[in-house]
């Protein structure tokens, strides 16, 4: 017995150590692949999350309570993380802080020039033109407005009376990431201080320093051959709205172009449109070719006062196209048609043109085409085989990187953003109302409607906003005074409200026109949509069941969202 125990015992042990071994090695070979599989993988877009989840975001329209939420629109500003782009100043930009206001104090005190008053008797008449005086504006505004970065101030004009001075600067909003400028002007009121030195007394609204408003200028944004990319100042300089053009023939027969063909993405929802946009601008940037873009939109009935899909409305209405060509190589369809024919009926040798008739052909096939002048995607199929977005699915949809980077908010929208931000003194607090259609069908939504009532959202705003703060209501509600009952414990803000912004006095309207040939531009519901996200800054939305209450602290001060006392709700 002894000797047959003693023979098995290195038998079991040697199987114990084989298990044990082969264990190990598949524990350290799954770590390895989960090892590779984390360095090697890139996400296909910057959200983090797989293209056709995001695709059925963008695309799709489901009957049932989760159904998208068109009310809220984001572009680059809003999607892009902070760590991808961030807020560096450009070179020729150096904000106002009190190191650089130290540092004028000093050259004026190593100047000659004299002091409010000299030989001990101060002057009580105000001298606009003293630097003095640009100074004390500069450090209050620092002191107000914390949250804003100020980056170049006008000098000082007279006021309307002895005491009082115009001043204009530029600013821009902590909260954005791109680093466009905006203006204000306010009318200041000094007193003389202590060693004859300027202390500010009062400071005006918004916009209320006329005197130091720049003078208007008319846009140059019709189409044509340019030299620089240079447009004729308009009345925000930073606006330049010119088409880019290619140049001369030979410039044009050496460039690389991709081009869609219109798909059955046309009048369709914006957000379905941003999507597919970008997935054609992001397969340009893959294959190293300009993309050819087409800048007429037809904008899908639910945003248009016919409630029907209007045609012909600019890109440039609603997105920022001057920082589209900075970041993105583009040139506008019909320049480009243009030079096409151009070539073709002066030169006997026709352009290289290669044409793509399935979205099944994808980017990566298409990478190594060195010789046609021109790719040609053609989206001649039924719906929904036409939709430009289906290129970048699929395996594509791994080297195909949507530059959402690139699209921004129109700058004349933000500037009314600005406009109404200013004018409740950055520090206000929003509230975000879906009622409209959604209110009245109940079936999808039996609560939304007595949920959104007046009386109900003054119960929950009670206790989360204090009383009488400025309260602005993003809201799809068509009725003005459906929020008359709040009016009673806060100050009220509607868009509608502004509606002055928009008018045919506006620069927005004259601008809008100019670009539209001289016929007006409808202030249409994806641009009021676009005004009431900007607003709102960003949503913290906590989800009861019903719907019944959106809810996450938050207020806009100084222009900057931050989480405080007081509230942005979603009802």
């Amino acid at each position: 017995m002894k000797e047959t125990t003693i023979s098995t015992e290195p038998i079991a042990q040697n199987l114990i150590k084989l298990i044990s071994n082969v264990c190990f090695s598949v524990f350290v070979f799954t770590v390895l692949i989960f090892t590779v599989i984390a360095i090697t993988y890139q996400p296909p877009d910057p959200w983090l999350e797989s293209s056709r989840a995001l695709t059925r975001t963008f695309t799709q329209v489901e009957n049932a309570t989760f159904q998208t939420d068109t009310s809220i629109l984001k572009t680059g500003e809003d999607l892009v993380p902070i760590a991808l782009t961030p807020a560096v100043p450009p070179s020729s930009l150096i904000p106002i802080t009190e190191e650089v206001i130290e540092k004028s104090e000093e050259q004026i005190a190593n100047s000659s020039l004299l002091s409010p008053g000299s030989g001990g008797n101060c002057d009580q008449v105000v001298n606009c033109s003293d630097p003095r005086v640009l100074i004390a504006v500069q450090r209050f505004n620092l002191r107000l407005f914390k949250s804003i970065v100020f980056l170049e101030y006008q000098t000082p004009a007279n006021g309307s009376k002895d005491n009082e001075c115009d001043v204009g600067w530029r600013f821009r909003n902590k909260k954005e990431k791109s680093w466009r400028k905006y203006r204000d002007f306010r009318r200041f009121r000094f007193e003389i201080g202590d060693n004859c030195m300027y202390k500010i007394a009062g400071a005006s609204g918004w916009h209320s320093g006329t005197n130091a408003r720049r003078p208007r200028y008319r846009s140059n944004v019709t189409r044509g051959r340019v030299g620089p990319r240079v447009s004729t100042p308009v009345r925000d300089e930073e606006i330049n709205d010119t088409i880019p053009v290619v140049g001369s023939d030979t410039a044009f027969r050496k460039g690389r172009y991709l081009y869609y063909a219109r798909g059955g993405d046309y009048c369709k929802g914006m957000n379905h449109f941003l999507w597919s946009f970008l997935c054609g601008l992001g397969e340009a940037q893959y294959l190293n070719r300009t993309f050819v873009m087409d800048l007429s939109i037809c904008l899908a009935a639910k945003y248009t006062s016919s409630n029907k899909d209007e045609e012909g409305k600019d890109f440039r209405y609603y997105f920022d196209f001057e920082h589209l060509k900075e970041v993105a190589s583009i040139v506008e369809e019909e320049e480009f048609l243009k030079d096409w024919k151009k070539w073709d009926k002066t030169h006997k040798r026709k352009i290289s043109v290669r044409k793509v008739k399935s979205y099944k052909i994808m980017p990566m096939q298409l990478r190594k085409d060195r010789g046609s002048t021109i790719i040609l995607r053609q989206f001649d199929a039924p719906e929904p085989e036409n939709y430009w977005y289906r290129v970048c699915e699929g395996q594509a949809a791994k080297y195909i990187q949507r530059p959402w980077h690139a699209l921004w908010k129109s700058k004349r929208l933000m500037n009314i953003v600005s406009e109404i931000s200013g004018r409740m003194d950055w520090d206000f607090d929003v509230v975000h109302v879906v009622r409209g259609e959604k209110a009245q069908n109940k079936e999808l939504w039996p609560h939304l409607d007595s949920d959104t009532s007046p009386d109900a959202i003054l119960a929950k705003l009670k206790g989360i906003i204090p009383p009488w703060r400025h309260v602005y209501v993003a809201t799809n509600e068509p009725f003005y005074n459906y929020f008359d009952k709040l009016r009673s414990q806060y100050h009220v803000h509607l868009l509608d409200d502004y509606k002055e912004l928009w008018s045919n006095t506006s620069e927005w309207f004259n601008e809008t026109k100019e670009l539209n040939g001289g016929r007006p531009v409808d202030f249409d519901g994806y641009m009021r949509v676009a005004v009431d996200t900007e607003l709102q800054d960003v949503l913290v939305l906590f989800n009861t069941k019903d719907l019944e209450l959106f809810s996450g602290t938050m207020s806009c001060i100084d222009g900057l969202a931050h989480q405080s006392t007081a509230a942005l709700v979603q009802m």
